[in-house]
């Protein structure tokens, strides 16, 4: 009894001590969990505060770059606007450059249409110059028989004809070419040089000395005495002489058909002789040659009668009156009817011709 008191005593012992242990374990696990409890809401706790600060900070941010976006939006809403007047601007200058574009593409189809008018007219225009060159050569040479004019006239409408080089034009240039020659052919007149002689004739008779005028100088002269010498009443008597000698006045002139005239009758000798010339120089520019003739060779009479021939003056201009008298001033000058027969028949052509 006593081993069996003695065997059971060891069991009971650790029941006896596991019991304490257990309770003391049961104690234990809520201050675990309440320190992990703790530990973990500590942990939450800072993970809220270090959140809540990144989300501050996150905030701060989105407010920065929001603003950083409204600024920029707002520089770009003004560089619309500054676009969209520029792009205005742009279409207005665009529409003005079109309009200006229009206006040149319409002058330009105006000078196409005028160049292609004038180039088809050139021929025309330049055929109808040649024929009025041709007419009017005609004209010098029936109404003033001027040569030298007529020829400037056709050696001009053949040049033109020459630039032209059109087959239909070579009859016409043929008779030109043919009535150039005819003209060279003929003998120079010099219209022009044989009147500038007689203008300087006419301008030389007031000073030419009549034949009378140079006697009565000459017997002055002989009978001129110095003042000095003559004593004062014979002084007198001589100018009382004179005085009465005005009243008959007869002169020695030593021509012996030569007509005496008092002293205004001078002038009118002179003027006659200025109308003989001036009536020689219309007729040489007519190419009335009877009546130039006569006018030179009344004049002619006229100077070796009245004048003082023996006068150097006098002698040049009677001179240069027989050289004058000399000179040809009637050409008998050809028409023009073949170049004009020529310009005649190229009218219906011309007509016909398409332009």
């Amino acid at each position: 009894m006593s081993e069996q008191s003695t065997n059971h005593d060891p069991a009971t012992g650790a029941a006896r001590s596991a019991a304490p242990a257990a309770k003391a374990g049961s104690s234990v696990l809520p201050v675990l969990a309440l320190i992990v409890a703790l530990g973990a809401a500590g942990v939450a706790g800072l993970q809220w505060y270090q959140g809540r600060g990144e989300d501050e900070a996150l905030r701060r941010e989105l407010a920065q770059r929001l603003a950083e976006m409204a600024a920029r939006s707002k520089e770009a809403g003004t560089r619309a606007d500054q676009a969209a007047a520029a792009l205005r601007e742009s279409e207005i200058k665009l529409g003005m450059l079109e309009a200006k574009l229009a206006e040149s593409q319409n002058q330009q189809i105006a000078l196409e249409a005028l160049y292609q008018e004038l180039s088809r007219n050139r021929d025309e225009w330049a055929f109808a110059d040649i024929e009025q060159s041709v007419l009017l050569a005609s004209q010098q040479l029936q109404v003033a028989a001027n040569v030298r004019a007529a020829l400037i006239g056709l050696e001009n409408a053949e040049a033109r004809l020459q630039r032209m080089d059109q087959p239909r034009y070579s009859a016409l240039r043929r008779a030109l070419t043919r009535d150039i020659e005819r003209l060279k052919a003929l003998p120079l007149v010099d219209l022009y040089g044989t009147s500038s002689r007689l203008d300087d004739v006419i301008a030389a008779v007031d000073q030419l000395q009549l034949a009378m005028d140079a006697h009565a100088r000459s017997d002055a002269a002989e009978s001129a005495t110095p003042a000095a010498e003559i004593p004062a009443w014979e002084r007198i008597l001589r100018e009382a002489w004179q005085e009465l000698r005005q009243l008959v006045r007869v002169q020695r002139t030593g021509v012996a058909d030569a007509v005496l005239l008092a002293p205004e009758q001078a002038f009118f000798l002179r003027e006659n002789l200025k109308l003989r010339l001036l009536g020689a120089r219309v007729a040489l520019l007519s190419r009335d040659a009877q009546s130039y003739q006569g006018d030179l060779r009344a004049a002619l009479t006229a100077l070796e009668r009245h004048f003082d021939v023996s006068d150097r003056t006098v002698a040049g201009t009677a001179a240069t009156l027989r050289k004058l008298q000399a000179a040809q001033v009637q050409v008998d000058v050809p028409d023009l009817a073949e170049t004009l027969e020529a310009l005649r028949k190229l009218r219906p052509l011309r007509a016909k011709a398409p332009t």
